[in-house]
């Protein structure tokens, strides 16, 4: 059997049953019948493909599981990351929310790809506070729609993720504080300045942005289901950091597949497990400190409120991860396992991956998450190496 001896912790939760419905109140946040206008948008999007989802059946058999699927965003859009999705999207319905207000009609997101109303964008300033992909997402988006683009980063954002977003033409401010920080920077900075903020965290006082966000998350997960060809897996890990990738994929697949769904296995970094901890306490919970951890797109403290409707009751598990399962784990793929593709994976695209695979090999985490040679997984390898210099540290 394939064995990692990574540490873990594993909380069931309690409001999670298998009888329980999707609510209207969760589809107000995310629905299947939602996402089929967006999808339909960003398939029109220049440099659109399906990305991959790999068969990792020799893993799977080592690790004594029928199946594991892994969800390949390593290069979507040319961003490595599934995030290309999210916030370029937001970023458009902004535009567009604006642009309406001010015009008295509502542009395509055509109009805004082919330049019609070029002098009216350019007015327009986005901003947002990111770990990397989701501020490159925006900028991206800002540099595509034509309007000006503010991203703040903390002090443990790489070098190498800063210049990415510098590329596409926004101006990056690092704060010295965390992530949580630097989200409430932006907002105060927003507010004195005019600027529209494009975040995918949710809080009080602001949530239409993040739906919409989550919204171009399903795109990835459409393809997905599409690709599993009627298979439904009977687990899903999935990474955590503010809930809104995890939620988003617990949402669109529970509205779908209703009481046929997965079981969502939501995994987070030790130093950063504001899921896990408001799980346990039945409310949102705050992680202070430094947030220290490899798994850079994962390290935050605060939950975002909108996540938290869906995965308060649709989430049945969350599970810490230690940091030495990443580097081996993005090592796995990234020579190929035995007959399996290599995949280019980085650090926060394998923190479910590895979940699952010291789970399985350990009896009282396999037993509590019924995890046996029967299950069949499903992955979701959020980011290649979004930052190449600590790619090749890692993985050599």
């Amino acid at each position: 059997m394939l064995k990692q001896n990574s540490r873990l912790t594993h909380f069931a939760n309690p409001a999670a049953h298998r009888e329980n419905q999707y609510s209207d109140a969760q589809r107000d946040v995310l629905s299947v019948e939602k996402s089929v206008d967006v999808i339909a948008n960003i398939k029109t999007w220049p440099a659109y493909s399906t990305t991959p989802l790999h068969s990792l059946s020799d893993m799977a058999t080592d690790a004594g599981l029928a199946a594991i699927w892994y969800k390949d965003e390593s290069e979507r859009f040319g961003l490595k990351s599934f995030k290309a999705l999210g916030g370029a999207y937001a970023v458009a319905c902004q535009l567009q929310n604006l642009l309406e207000q001010r015009l008295g009609k509502r542009p395509s997101i055509a109009d805004l790809l082919e330049g019609r109303l070029k002098e009216d964008v350019a007015e327009i300033v986005v901003t947002c506070a990111t770990d990397g992909n989701h501020g490159r997402s925006v900028a991206w988006g800002a540099q595509m729609f034509g309007c000006g683009c503010i991203i703040y980063i903390h002090r443990d954002v790489s070098e190498g993720r800063k210049v990415a977003m510098e590329a596409f033409d926004a101006e990056v401010i690092r704060i010295t504080g965390n992530y949580d920080e630097s989200v409430r920077q932006a907002g105060a900075d927003a507010k004195a300045h005019g600027r529209i903020i494009v975040s995918d965290t949710s809080y009080e006082g602001y949530m239409e942005v993040p739906k919409d966000v989550a919204l171009g998350y399903t795109v990835m997960l459409a393809e997905t289901v599409e690709q599993l060809d009627g298979e439904i897996p009977t687990h899903v890990f999935v990474q955590g950091g503010v809930g809104g990738l995890a939620s988003a994929v617990a949402g669109y697949f529970w509205d779908l597949w209703g009481d046929r769904r997965p079981r969502f296995v939501v995994v987070e970094p030790e130093q950063a497990n504001c899921l896990q901890l408001s799980a346990k306490a039945g409310e949102p919970v705050v992680v202070k400190g430094d947030l220290d951890t490899l798994m850079a797109g994962l390290a935050c403290g605060e939950v975002s409120l909108l996540a938290w409707q869906i995965l308060s009751n649709g989430a049945d598990d969350f599970m810490t991860l230690s940091e030495d399962a990443i580097a081996d784990t993005m090592s796995l793929l990234a020579k190929g396992y035995k007959g399996d593709p290599a995949i280019e994976a980085g650090e926060s695209a394998v923190p479910g991956l590895a979940a699952a695979i010291n789970a399985r090999a350990q009896d009282t985490f396999a037993k509590a998450l019924n995890l046996d040679a029967q299950s069949k997984v499903l992955v979701i390898g959020t980011e290649g190496a979004t930052d190449p210099e600590l790619y090749q540290q890692l993985v050599g």
